[in-house]
């Protein structure tokens, strides 16, 4: 796919460990033998980690990899707070100067965060991404593009590793352009099950979403960093009937089959369920996009896959 990246057919998955209980709003992060546990069932079938933030989280998923021996690499990103309200956010993004003052300010730290993590981690981490979904139009943390672009060049400044920006597939094509010709390659998201797809459509809809940004840019490498299918519902912008085990293990293993054979990057969302998102209703959506449960039982999808190829990923 290109010299910056690890090849296109490298198995990849975005991961998020906590547990019942645990939460990255709360501060309460999994153990060192939690992760350990974790990256010991995703080890046998992906190479490629995606993690979203430089908190001790990210820190204990890179010691366990470093310290076991584990043949991973990471994705490390950032986690932008809201710099602007957003009164398009269905779900609410109004914020007191105070606490947009405070949040940009965070995200200059969380910038100096990602720099440290990234160069103490050099061997394992293979890129860095300047956020996610901040530039979309519904997101509760919109950033302005040029503060995410300032964000780019400091990184630039600071770390080897190449650079991208993880978004949804329809800002990239209307409104990142200056932002994309200062990174190294670009990162889309794309969910057909949040767009009202049937599984009968929804790899062709990913495609289209990926193809729509690679045809934009032809001269940038273009990766998929989120695409999956959530396995549980409450009606919540998904119907229920949409969203179980055999749609899940359907889309995940036609994608899989098409990323390795196209040889696009592409890391499937998520491994395991996250309880501590969304809502308080045990059936938000939001909960149940994991391969596993989150008890670590595999889902269906997990018996459909192959197993990793045995050669590192350099």
């Amino acid at each position: 796919m290109s010299d910056v990246l690890p090849p296109g057919d490298t198995p990849a998955i975005c991961y998020s460990g906590y547990r019942k209980g645990q939460s990255p709003r709360k501060g309460i992060y999994p153990s060192y033998d939690e992760i350990h546990q974790d990256l010991l069932l995703l080890a046998p079938r992906w190479r490629l980690l995606r993690l979203y933030d430089p908190t001790p989280h990210a820190e204990t998923v890179l010691k366990v990899i470093r310290d076991e021996g584990l043949d991973m690499k990471v994705m490390l990103g950032l986690e932008l707070a809201a710099e602007l309200n957003n009164p398009k956010c269905p779900w609410g993004a109004d914020f007191t100067e105070e606490q947009l003052v405070a949040n940009r300010k965070n995200n200059d730290e969380e910038v100096e965060r990602a720099i440290d993590m990234a160069n103490r981690y050099s061997d394992l981490v293979f890129a860095v991404s300047a956020g996610n979904e901040a530039t979309v139009e519904w997101t509760d943390h919109l950033v302005p593009v040029e503060r995410v672009r300032a964000f780019v060049r400091r990184l630039r400044k600071s770390v080897n590793q190449p650079l991208t920006f993880c978004e949804n597939y329809v800002p990239w094509v209307h409104d990142l352009r200056e932002l994309a010709e200062e990174l190294d390659f670009l990162s889309v998201h794309s969910y057909p099950i949040w767009e009202q797809q049937t599984v009968d459509h929804a790899l062709v809809y990913t495609q289209a979403n990926h193809g729509s940004v690679q045809s934009a840019f032809p001269h940038k490498p273009v990766i998929i960093t989120e695409a999956g299918w959530t396995t549980g519902s409450n009606g919540r912008g998904i119907e229920p009937w949409n969203a179980n085990e055999d749609l899940q293990a359907l889309y995940v293993r036609e994608l899989t089959d098409w990323a390795t054979e196209a040889g696009i990057l592409t890391f499937v969302f998520e491994a395991f369920d996250e309880p501590w998102k969304g809502s308080e209703d045990p059936m938000e959506p939001e909960k149940h996009w994991g391969l596993y449960f989150e008890d670590r039982t595999p889902k269906k999808v997990v018996d459909v896959l192959s197993p990793a190829p045995a050669a590192a990923v350099e």
